[in-house]
């Protein structure tokens, strides 16, 4: 018998026993789907973290921590500036470097009309907003003569918009910063990541804070390197001229969040295969039930089976046969589950805010996992088919 006729023969007994076979299949089903969905919302868990932690693509951070010898000298080192122009200059020479993005922070009372709060005011140098992803969500970004003369201008955080305007547009305002006049020229969109705490935050430009303020040096520096295969040496070699310049053994090293995202992708990795080998418990499951059924179908097809012996049918012909019904039930079940699965990953997506990955592999090894099982569960049944005796399969009622 070919494998078309026995697929014909195979869907014919599935089509018979509608319900019993829906039935069958809904622990492959379950199994199946419950695996892509789990698989989909962890790497998609997995790569939204790593974005966030991250941060822009081809940074590093560079960070001043004073040694021990350095506080027992100056406690106060902690408080001291940590990159001057100076720093900034001779770091824009190294080979590698594409851009510097620079910051400096400070606590600063805000205020408008009677409304005032507490904000992080932070004056930013040209490529901040661009190589942090800051999206505007009104009004316009720091042009640049903004930067060249220290215009009195700043962005605020949505946060700040509400916290301190109470639904009043905040674009051509005037906020009072320590005393200081700031125009408010855009607002920021809010942030939606996992590691967006909804501060009150305003951003200047840096010659404005240092003309105002009397802000000289920068708290934090960020180095772009032209390519990802850079980065670490960029790093590296900036750290090392940052040391040598201020005479210092390792106050001034690298953060990496790449090295740190790929580790937590390690863990969610794991926690994912883990997860997903417990809901793959399901599809065991599954796979007695489809065991169980297909004894029953050769019970109830006995006599059936003892005819086709009698006309010739070998003991392999009959084993294939069951094996193949066996297969077709869990493939369709397995594609049910892929589809569900699909389903589900989406829905998930779409209320929890995060991208859902369903790749390829995931859904080849569902399907292939499904036959297996069918081939697996469905050998005792087939066996038990091919080895009933003619003689008895033909009296049987």
């Amino acid at each position: 018998m070919s494998l078309v006729e026995n697929l014909r023969m195979a869907l014919s007994s599935l089509f018979a026993h509608k319900m019993r076979s829906i039935l069958t299949m809904l622990g492959i089903i379950i199994g199946v789907g419950s695996v892509i969905v789990v698989v989909a919302i962890g790497q998609g868990g997995e790569q939204m973290l790593k974005q966030q932690i991250s941060g822009p693509g081809n940074t590093v951070e560079l960070m001043y921590q004073p040694s021990e010898e350095e506080l027992a000298s100056d406690p106060n080192a902690y408080m001291n500036a940590s990159f001057t122009d100076e720093d900034i200059r001779r770091l824009r020479e190294l080979d590698g470097v594409e851009q510097i993005v620079t910051s400096s922070s400070e606590s600063m009372s805000v205020k408008f009309k009677e409304e005032q709060i507490d904000a992080n005011v932070t004056g930013i140098n040209e490529g901040y907003i661009e190589v942090n992803s800051l999206a505007i969500a009104e009004g316009r970004e720091f042009s640049e003569g903004d930067f060249l003369s220290g215009k009195r201008v700043g962005i605020i955080s949505q946060t700040m918009a509400e916290e301190l305007f109470k639904g009043k547009a905040p674009i051509g305002e005037i906020v009072w910063a320590n005393g200081q006049p700031v125009e408010i020229i855009g607002t920021l969109e809010e942030s939606t990541g996992l590691f967006a705490f909804g501060m009150n935050e305003i951003y200047v430009p840096f010659p404005m804070m240092r003309a105002a303020y009397g802000t000289n040096d920068y708290s934090s520096v960020s180095l772009q390197a032209a390519s990802t295969d850079e980065l670490k040496d960029v790093g590296d070699r900036a750290a090392q001229l940052m040391n040598d310049v201020h005479d210092t053994e390792d106050s001034y090293s690298v953060f990496n969040m790449e090295e740190i995202a790929a580790g937590i992708g390690q863990i969610t990795s794991i926690m994912t295969a883990i997860i997903g080998s417990i809901a793959g418990i399901s599809l065991v499951v599954g796979g007695i039930g489809v065991m169980n059924i297909m004894l029953v179908s050769v019970t109830e097809r006995t006599r059936e089976i003892g005819i086709r012996k009698a006309m010739g049918a070998t003991r392999g012909q009959i084993l294939t046969q069951f094996l193949i019904e066996s297969v077709v039930l869990t493939l369709f079940g397995g594609l049910i589950g892929i589809g569900l699965g699909y389903g589900g990953a989406s829905l998930v997506s779409l209320f929890a805010g995060w991208p859902s990955l369903i790749s390829w592999q995931v859904v080849a090894g569902g399907v292939l996992f499904s036959m297996v099982i069918g081939v697996i569960f469905g050998i005792l049944p087939a066996n038990k088919a091919a080895r009933l005796d003619p003689i008895d399969s033909l009296r049987y009622e």
